[in-house]
Parts: C-alpha cells; sequence; structure tokens
C-alpha cells in the first residue's frame, strides 16, 4: 500500500490540511512548518498528486467556481471576468455545477468534488445547506463567493437591498403609487439569498411610503424573459385596476414584461412604467431604466483578490461592496393623470 497524507500527517505530527496545504503552497502555514511537511513527504516518498508537478509548489494553478446555472446572463459574465485575469496570470478555471434545483434533495456540495484539483474556490451567489457548508470549508483552501453573501465566506457583490430600494424610490419619487413588483420564484429566494434581499427592499420602500402591497400585483418568475412576459401577463389579466409601474428582480423579467405590454398594446412609459435591476446587455437597446451592475468587473475583483491571497498577501480576502448606478431610460415616466 502506498504511503497516505495521513501518514505524511502523523510523521510530521500535524494535521492532514496542514500537510495539504503545505505541499500545495498554500498560504498560512509557517515556513517551518512546510519545510518540516516537505521534508518528510519527501523521505516517505509521498505525492501529492499524479499530476503533481513537484513537492516544492503542489499548486495546480486553477481556481474552482461553484455555480448552479450555467445559463444565466450574470454568472456567464462573472466567468468571463474571472478567466480574463486567471489566464493572465498563467492560471485555469475550473466549473463544478450544481444542475439548478433538478436534482431536488440530491444536490450535493462535497469536499471530494474539488479535493486535489484547484487552488482556490469561488462559491457564486448560491445558498447551501448547513452540510454543504461544513463540506465547503473542510476543503481548507481560500474561499470567496461572488454575486452574493454566502455563510463564512468573504465576498464580493453590490448591495442588492440598496439597489432595489433606489429602483422603487425613483418610482416613487415619479409620483406612482400603485407598483407591481415581479419577483423570484419560492426556490430562487430559498437558494439565494439575493432575490430574498430584493423582495425585502421591494416591500420595505412600499410601507416607507405608506403604500399598499397589491398581491394580485406581485407575481413569481424565474429571472428568464419567458417568465416575466407569463409573470406579466398574470398582473395585466388580474381583474380591478391596474399597476402605473412595476419593479422587475431582473432585467431578464423586465423585458418579458415589456413584450407582453406591447402584445397588448399597453404603451410603455405613457401608461406603465418598468424598471428593473442587473443592466442586462440588451436593457440599453430596449432603452430599459434599470440599476445597472456590472459582473465582469466582479469576476475580475474575485480572481485578483484570490491570486493576492495565493500569493501569499494577508487579508486579501475581504467583504467588498460594489458600485452600482440608477440608469434612467425610455421605460420610466410620471403616471398617467
Amino acid at each position: 500500500m502506498g504511503v497516505s497524507i495521513v501518514d505524511v500527517a502523523a510523521q510530521a505530527n500535524v494535521s492532514t490540511a496542514t500537510v495539504s496545504r503545505a505541499l500545495r503552497g498554500l498560504p498560512r502555514v509557517s515556513e517551518s512548518t512546510r519545510a518540516k511537511v516537505l521534508a518528510t513527504a519527501q523521505s516517505l516518498g509521498y505525492v501529492a498528486s499524479p499530476s503533481a508537478s513537484g513537492l516544492a509548489s503542489g499548486r495546480t494553478r486553477t481556481v474552482g467556481v461553484l455555480v448552479p446555472f450555467l445559463d444565466r446572463w450574470y454568472f456567464g459574465h462573472v466567468i468571463e471576468g474571472m478567466d480574463q485575469v486567471l489566464r493572465d496570470n498563467g492560471y485555469n478555471l475550473l466549473l463544478f455545477s450544481l444542475g439548478g434545483y433538478r436534482h431536488g434533495k440530491m444536490r450535493r456540495f462535497t469536499e471530494s468534488m474539488v479535493r486535489k484539483q484547484i487552488d482556490a474556490l469561488v462559491v457564486l451567489t448560491l445558498g447551501l445547506s448547513a452540510e454543504e457548508l461544513r463540506q465547503l470549508h473542510r476543503t481548507d483552501i481560500p474561499l470567496l463567493s461572488v454575486g452574493g453573501p454566502v455563510e463564512g465566506c468573504s465576498g464580493v457583490y453590490i448591495d442588492d437591498g440598496a439597489a432595489a430600494t433606489a429602483a422603487v424610490e425613483h418610482l416613487i419619487a415619479l409620483g406612482h403609487r400603485r407598483i407591481g413588483y415581479l419577483r423570484a420564484g419560492i426556490q430562487d429566494e430559498k437558494n439565494f439569498e439575493v432575490p430574498a434581499l430584493r423582495t425585502i427592499a421591494f416591500e420595505t420602500a412600499l410601507a416607507k411610503a405608506g403604500l399598499e402591497l397589491r398581491p394580485a400585483w406581485c407575481m413569481v418568475g424565474d429571472f428568464t424573459v419567458a417568465e416575466g412576459q407569463r409573470a406579466a401577463a398574470r398582473i395585466f389579466d388580474a381583474p380591478g385596476e391596474q399597476p402605473t409601474a412595476i419593479f422587475s428582480g431582473s432585467d431578464e423579467m423586465a423585458l418579458g414584461l415589456i413584450f407582453e405590454a406591447q402584445r397588448r398594446g399597453i404603451r410603455i412609459p405613457a401608461q406603465l412604467s418598468v424598471v428593473g435591476i442587473d443592466d442586462h446587455e440588451f436593457s440599453a437597446s430596449a432603452g430599459l431604466t434599470t440599476v445597472g451592475q456590472k459582473p465582469l468587473e466582479h469576476g475580475k475583483t474575485a480572481a485578483g483578490m484570490l491570486l493576492a491571497e495565493l500569493g501569499g498577501t494577508p487579508h486579501s480576502l475581504r467583504e467588498t461592496l460594489m458600485p452600482f448606478e440608477l440608469m434612467v431610460r425610455d421605460t420610466t415616466a410620471p403616471p398617467p393623470r
């Protein structure tokens, strides 16, 4: 039987996690401990992995990204930004997809998914179960969340509550009092903190202005154009008076809403104002008023922080709030008289 990491740890009188970090050249291991682990591993003939280029570094020069979906606008742009910076610095990017909700309770992140494959891990705006979080932190590699908070990780993201508040307060300042909302589905708000933060901000802004929250004007989508169109149809088909403005929890749902309004002959913004959040690449062409963020820059910032951490710069991973901007275009105006 070959020599294992457990044998090296026992001989060096350190934990297996310390052996792993020392062999892979990761920070937070003293030089004396690293030297002892390397010497022990060499004397026992232990090699960290078949692809290891040498015990001196043990680095895979690969950063992993744990992502819930592969087909969402925000995720794609973050990954592109990270990849640009990592490639420029001789690193690779490795995706770990959890397949959305399709696998139900079978969806699981485990330490074994990433062991010996990566030097650091990014978690993309993802809610994890208690067991998944436990497995995540057992990896003992640098961790960073992007797009929203994840328990126990520093993160790179906007203040989603403040961004949503800016969108709703823009409508209120224009004079709107009957405001609807396209929100994320139950699964989204359960699995991601960001949609829930946007919903809380919407409800709080209405309450602060003394406005009524009308359930018939608050419909669920799933952050896609098609679901935004279907959610808008449910609002338009509801009996009684209609909202004069609608806040959408994502630009993609807002675009679907605009398509449905146009199909029905509802004039935007003369009869209905629409504001989104994100600044999707199609939003400017559609003239959509939105609260813009720059996911490409989020990805670049995250990659830079990880590279600094891997290079040994202390405190490189920190909570970082990125800027956002209310971008007033053609889809918002005062309500009709």
